[in-house]
């Protein structure tokens, strides 16, 4: 039976409406004073209220925050630190609420069920808290907790974001949100299922079964509902406190992410979704652990065909080829400018790929030439009236972006494309086809519709 807090309501919905009005409001005119007015702003303490603000709010608008905190220079230092600490450090619920909520998910009796549960989280972030435990069998576990009324904090959320982008389309055309807003949404209430992610850390088990220096936790079935995830605890530090590491570590640490992303998109057509830093942790030996499985995207045979054949494209100057794999993806009213609009970000995320050579993932010492290219291909896309990217390349796009501000992170000097070459070299879309069937059937995963 589901708790009466778990569904979405219009009681619900209102709260969550007053809440963010409140706390979003109150920043933005401590902002605007300073704008308008001259007051001056104090800008750490303003960064430190607005992470307060954000994780207290928990939900969407948290995960943007985490979002911007990943892309170095996109905003001063000062909230780029304030913000990048909730993506595992966000202001935790107290014991009432973790008791009560325990007891909704695993009955009365759920603390004999464990040798130990510890009453403060080891970490919070947008949807849940984490707790250590130890299991009865003695196994130390993390019990992922979703806070409380979160179905209607996300579909009040999504019903300002589909306000904020159908405003600001209105002023800039270069990109239709229809697509992106849907895709968001669909995946943040796919991350409300606990059930869904279970099966998920199942899936990646499989697909990364093979990677020695790539660890997922392992579920404990009996102790999961939809709203409780109970799994192995994985040790290792937060990928924050390695940044200082020495260059050879830290490029062992960027290869390892990057087979963690890239093995099951192009041998199994999955990509994890949310590749920010709180979402791995690093062992002594600069094996990673994956940590959170909730916004996960699997994805046709023919969209990683495109991909490499996008590559290849761009490898071999074949205009031809690179109309087939946008078009394979789903964009439409393609012609030689657009193409070469697209081509140009195309170019800034294949371009460390194309090199044959040690180098950063941006080496040219300038942080803000993502930002720039960016900004070009907006106004571009603006002049030309814009496109409609595929609900597909939006998680892609995003995922791709939030890994190479890993690496920028990392500072690591790596052969990407000889660790893109491990990768794809061998990709066939017969063999994904089956090796995905095989990988989905083994996690009980029902494949997506085409």
């Amino acid at each position: 039976m589901t708790p009466p807090d778990e569904t979405d309501t219009l009681g619900g919905r209102v709260q969550r409406y007053a809440r963010v009005g409140r706390a979003v409001g109150g920043l933005a005119a401590s902002l605007a004073g300073q704008r308008y007015l001259g007051v001056e702003l104090d800008r750490s303490r303003h960064a430190g209220e607005l992470a307060q603000a954000l994780g207290n709010l928990k939900g969407p608008l948290m995960k943007v925050a985490q979002i911007m905190s990943t892309i170095p220079d996109m905003l001063p230092e000062e909230y780029t630190k304030e913000l990048a600490s909730l993506q595992s450090n966000a202001p935790p619920m107290g014991w009432l609420f973790v008791r009560r909520r325990m007891n909704s998910e695993l009955g009365a009796g759920w603390q004999d069920r464990f040798r130990s549960f510890e009453r403060e989280a080891a970490a919070a972030a947008s949807l849940g808290q984490v707790h250590r435990a130890v299991h009865g069998d003695g196994r130390k576990l993390a019990c992922k907790l979703q806070y409380p009324d979160m179905k209607s904090a996300v579909e009040a959320d999504l019903r300002q974001l589909r306000a904020a982008l159908a405003i600001y389309h209105r002023y800039d055309k270069a990109i239709d949100p229809a697509d992106i807003q849907g895709e968001i949404g669909d995946r943040l209430r796919e991350e409300l299922d606990y059930d869904l992610e279970r099966r998920h850390i199942e899936l990646y088990r499989y697909m990364l079964r093979d990677e020695t220096a790539v660890h997922v936790p392992e579920p404990v079935p009996e102790l999961c509902t939809p709203r409780l995830l109970t799994m192995g605890w994985l040790d290792g530090a937060r990928m924050l406190d390695r940044l200082e590491d020495d260059q050879e570590t830290r490029n062992r640490i960027a290869r390892n992410m990057f087979r963690a992303w890239y093995v099951p998109f192009y041998e199994y057509g999955v990509i994890h979704g949310d590749p920010h830093l709180g979402n791995y942790s690093v062992r002594d030996d600069a094996t990673i652990n994956l940590l959170d499985f909730g916004c996960i995207r699997i994805f046709p045979p023919s969209f990683v065909g495109g991909a490499v054949d996008l590559y290849r494209a761009l490898e071999t100057r074949d205009d031809d080829l690179a109309v087939h794999a946008y078009e394979g993806w789903g964009f439409t009213g393609l012609n030689r400018e657009v193409i070469g609009i697209l081509n140009m970000w195309a170019e800034f995320l294949y371009g460390p790929l194309l090199e044959d050579r040690t180098r950063r993932i941006e080496d040219s010492g300038d942080t803000m030439y993502g930002a720039r290219v960016a900004e070009k291909v907006h106004a571009e896309l603006r002049r030309i009236g814009g496109v409609t990217p595929p609900r597909e390349f939006v998680l892609m796009d995003r995922a791709a972006i939030g890994l190479g501000s890993v690496f920028l992170r990392l500072k690591a000097e790596v052969n990407w494309h000889e660790l893109y070459r491990s990768v794809s070299g061998r990709f066939s879309t017969a063999a994904l086809e089956t090796a995905q069937t095989a990988a989905l059937q083994e996690a009980a995963i029902v494949p997506p519709a085409t």
